[in-house]
């Protein structure tokens, strides 16, 4: 029995060749038929090269474990969440690696109601499955459709906003050669039905696998400047990129800057609050002051979860929370199934543009100067463990607040941190935030990653 070491904490992604092809595709595909035992199931894969024939074999696994298949083509992760609950199929598979590099793919996986499987809800009855790769004969084949939900999919994002509200703006929207751009073309379509004022300047927006201008990865700095660059050349009021299956929006404001996701979460949930007043909101542990400030001053509720979709989902659903946000630029949806989107953060950022007249850079301003953040810092270590350890001892005993919830959270009264081993990368990842001290930021941002790299 071979053991499959695409299988992650949440989804499957793997090097191409050894780690995941298209038999490897195929197993999976039975596994979770034989698994789930599922009448019927969407698919659906990104753009990248292999993602056809990936989907392809995983959708042959399937068929050939008696499931009924319907085939949404190439779209995005979230078309695929959209699509399982709208068609009310008993599970979904996006083929996708979102961000990762070149010669990676992956698959990611819910059941009914778009619910996430991960390890410990499916994921690893899957992988035992699909590595015993011991099927019964096929004793009946599935039904195969291809079937487009785009237009009802488009619908329900633009259910998100009053387009009355909407005055005449000018958006640079960066699909980075990815699975977006159908979906911009799509909302486009349907601004001019509606007589929305809204300009929509793409970049990048055909699909291209081979992706010419990167990986479409703008939470990577030197992966921005296309975008930075269209804004200004067109006197934009916002800008917006996405990732590969865009399941995440990366937001920039009228002069280019970028918006670190943090202050979008905070953002949204005080738009959402103004529309349900005594919501529940709910935040991961990574950065939370200004998070935890604007939820409070609007009458929401907020409550933290661990970072990581398949833990704020479940959250959500046990709360019954309106909105979720993580820093990482992942924004959930209770009328989305809970579910992650890309689209709809955009929208709603877009509405509250134009219903405050304000620009995007004066909505975030204060919180930015608020609480000043350098953004998630990566270190790649040989021993992560003893590192975080080693930052633990130095900084705990001074504390007033010491949380385990995700990593370790150390907060002093004027400025806290958080450091976490990641569960997609071999890499501890550094949040860190002050009380409106950005000199303060840079020295102990310095100081911990110090001694973390030691």
């Amino acid at each position: 029995m071979s053991t499959l070491t695409c299988f992650k904490a949440y989804d499957i992604r793997g090097r191409l060749g050894d780690e995941l092809n298209e038999d490897i595709a195929y197993r999976i595909g039975r596994a979770f038929g034989q698994f789930l035992q599922p009448q019927t199931v969407v698919v659906g894969g990104d753009v990248r090269l292999t993602s056809k024939s990936l989907k392809s074999a995983v959708t042959n696994g399937l068929l050939d474990a008696g499931v009924n298949v319907i085939d949404l083509g190439e779209v995005g992760t979230e078309e695929v969440y959209f699509a399982t609950s709208f068609l009310q199929a008993d599970g979904g598979i996006e083929v996708t690696a979102s961000h990762n590099p070149m010669d990676y793919n992956g698959l990611k996986l819910v059941r009914k109601g778009s619910r996430p499987i991960s390890a410990d809800s499916g994921l690893a009855d899957i992988r035992r499955l699909a590595e015993e790769n011991a099927f019964p004969p096929v004793s009946r084949r599935g039904l195969y459709r291809q079937q487009s939900v785009l237009g009802d999919y488009v619908e329900h994002l633009l259910s998100y906003i009053n387009c009355d509200n909407l005055k005449p703006l000018k958006l640079v929207i960066n699909s980075g050669n990815g699975a977006a751009g159908h979906v911009i073309d799509a909302i486009e379509a349907q601004f001019k039905a509606r007589h929305v004022p809204v300009e929509l300047v793409k970049v990048h927006n055909n699909p291209d696998g081979s992706f010419p201008h990167g990986i479409p990865n703008p939470i990577l700095p030197e992966n921005r400047q296309d975008t930075i660059d269209a804004v200004l050349a067109q006197g934009a009021d916002m800008g917006i990129a996405f990732d590969g299956d865009f399941d995440r929006c990366f937001l920039f404001d009228e002069k280019g800057r970028f918006i670190e996701g943090y202050y979008i979460v905070g953002l949204l949930a005080k738009a959402f609050l103004q529309k349900k007043p005594g919501a529940k909101i709910i935040y991961d542990p990574r950065l939370i002051w200004n998070t935890l400030k604007l939820v409070e001053e609007s009458g929401g509720e907020a409550i933290m979860s661990k970072s990581g979709h398949s833990f704020i989902k479940e959250k959500m659903r046990e709360v019954d929370a309106i909105y979720g946000g993580e820093m990482s630029a992942h924004h959930y949806f209770r009328d989305f199934f809970y579910c992650d989107s890309g689209m709809i953060p955009w929208l709603l950022v877009l509405e509250l543009v134009c219903s405050t007249g304000r620009t995007l850079g004066e909505l975030v301003s204060a919180s930015v100067d608020a609480f000043p953040s350098p953004g998630e810092i990566n270190s790649k270590l040989a021993d992560a463990e003893a590192a975080i350890a080693r930052v633990r001892s130095a900084y705990e005993q001074d504390a007033i607040r010491t949380e385990d919830i995700d990593g370790i959270s150390i907060e002093y009264p004027d400025w806290r941190f958080n450091l976490r081993s990641s569960n997609t990368e071999p890499v501890v990842r550094l949040n860190l935030e002050t009380r409106g001290d950005k000199t303060l930021m840079a020295e102990k941002t310095e100081q911990i990653l110090t001694l973390l790299r030691q």
